[in-house]
């Protein structure tokens, strides 16, 4: 028998191509997606479940392109240190101490903390993935997960990129698999030319898609001009990294050429305001990239460098530093920055039935409780939620027409197991 899902007297933030809002509207859900959206969606079945939305405001799902996510348990382990320093003398040697079941109870925590965040499809690169797609499958989440590999030419390296390559086998990108897979070249910086030519060639009959790190600071830029003569991003161009599909993490200092090689390759972007912010790396030129056509959606980074997984913060500080730095409050508007955390991610990843509500769309919601003090009155919907609104303000999520998190209780994940098993596995790692 179908499940069915009925979600009424809400207020609609479709986030489709006409930015559609229906105040107040209702959802039906059948399985997993989107049967009707409107005003009214007709004759309910007897069978259904219904959830009152008075006083709520219903979006799609937000969307999470780039995260590592089982460094939650990291988390205010390395703060305050530049970027490289951050990476080679704190995070480097702890993860070396990592173990497949402690990367499985660290995404199991970072799941926790995106599922009620109103997260329902996030991005990650890191080790042991296996383990985090396990996680993934036990909590209901959409995932897109990339096996990180750093190296050249040499056996470690090579093995490394196989190792990469049988995880995306494992996990192959259908439209009816909800975690599936992609590859992870970490950076530029620590994947040599002459190795990325191999990871395409290893890789050309699948075609597979790319996540790396790209353009994030201003020392790997200049690091890598000095030594190639050419900006990360034109690099990549030139050995033939974005005639795949590539998502390309952070791409904080590119230039006007850099902005106009990934738009013309149909690059996705993922901007991450609040982890660029905490490295001191640098605040990306969003409005150039919007205006530009290019594909950006949000990410939090991992929960070390960040040192939350909240996308409400993303969204605000997104719009909020553009204003700031061009010193127009009209650039990045509040309608805009809700995009780029649900549809805008969508369209970066190359996904077109997730980060809108509409008919025949994946069924991943989050209903948000504006029945807040700091989120009254209800001027404007979608200014609250991107201006006022925090992730502690998600009283529902579902995906997949499943609900994972209702009114402080997760269906699918025991929190206090994770919490203890986290606990025991972060005080090993930081000893």
């Amino acid at each position: 028998m179908a499940s069915k899902i009925l979600i009424k007297d809400a207020v609609i933030i479709t986030m489709n191509e006409e930015d559609r809002i229906y105040s107040p509207g209702e959802i039906l859900i059948e399985n997993d997606l989107i049967k009707s959206v409107g005003s009214r969606v007709g004759e309910v079945p007897g069978n259904a479940t219904v959830i009152n939305g008075s006083g709520k405001v219903v979006i799609p799902g937000l969307i999470n392109i780039h995260n590592h996510a089982a460094m939650s348990l990291f988390r205010s382990y390395a703060d305050d240190y530049p970027l490289m320093v951050w990476l080679e003398q704190k995070i480097f040697p702890a993860e070396a101490k990592l173990t497949p079941e402690d990367v499985y109870w660290g995404a199991s925590l970072a799941l926790l903390e995106m599922i009620r965040g109103g997260t329902t499809t996030y991005v990650d690169m890191y080790f042991f993935m296996d383990q985090t797609a396990r996680a993934c499958q036990e909590s209901g989440m959409r995932a897109v997960l990339s096996q990180v590999f750093i190296g050249d030419n040499a056996v470690d390296g090579f093995n490394s990129l196989q190792d990469a390559i049988g995880f995306a086998e494992r996990w192959p990108d259908r439209t009816d698999c909800r975690v599936s897979a992609i590859l992870g070249p970490h950076a530029p910086y620590t994947c040599s030319p002459d190795f990325l030519k191999t990871v395409l060639r290893e890789t050309e009959s699948t075609g597979t898609p790319l996540h790396i790190h790209l353009s994030e600071s201003r020392h790997e830029v200049q690091q890598s001009l000095e030594t190639y003569k050419k900006t990360p991003v034109a690099l990549m161009k030139e050995i033939g990294l974005f005639e795949r599909d590539v998502l390309a993490a952070h791409c904080v200092h590119v230039t006007d050429e850099d902005i106009d090689i990934l738009v013309a390759n149909r690059v996705g972007i993922a901007h991450n305001p609040g982890s660029n912010l905490k490295l001191g790396n640098g605040v990306a030129p969003l409005k150039k990239m919007i205006d530009s056509k290019a594909l950006v959606g949000l990410g939090t980074d991992g929960p070390a460098s960040n040192n939350n997984l909240d996308m409400f913060e993303e969204i605000r500080l997104a719009g909020l530093l553009q204003k700031g730095i061009c010193e127009d409050p009209t650039f990045v508007t509040a309608g805009q920055a809700l995009a780029l955390g649900t549809r805008g991610g969508a369209e970066a990843l190359k996904k077109d039935n997730i980060g809108v509500i509409r008919e025949g769309a994946r069924a991943d919601l989050a209903i948000v409780d504006f029945m807040r003090p700091h989120l009254q009155p209800h001027n404007d919907a979608v200014a609250n939620l991107v201006y006022s609104a925090g992730a502690g303000d998600v009283e529902t999520v579902i995906v997949d027409g499943k609900v994972l998190y209702d009114r402080g209780e997760f269906l699918t994940l025991d929190r206090e197991k994770i919490y203890f098993e986290v606990k025991q596995r972060a005080k090993r790692l930081r000893g």
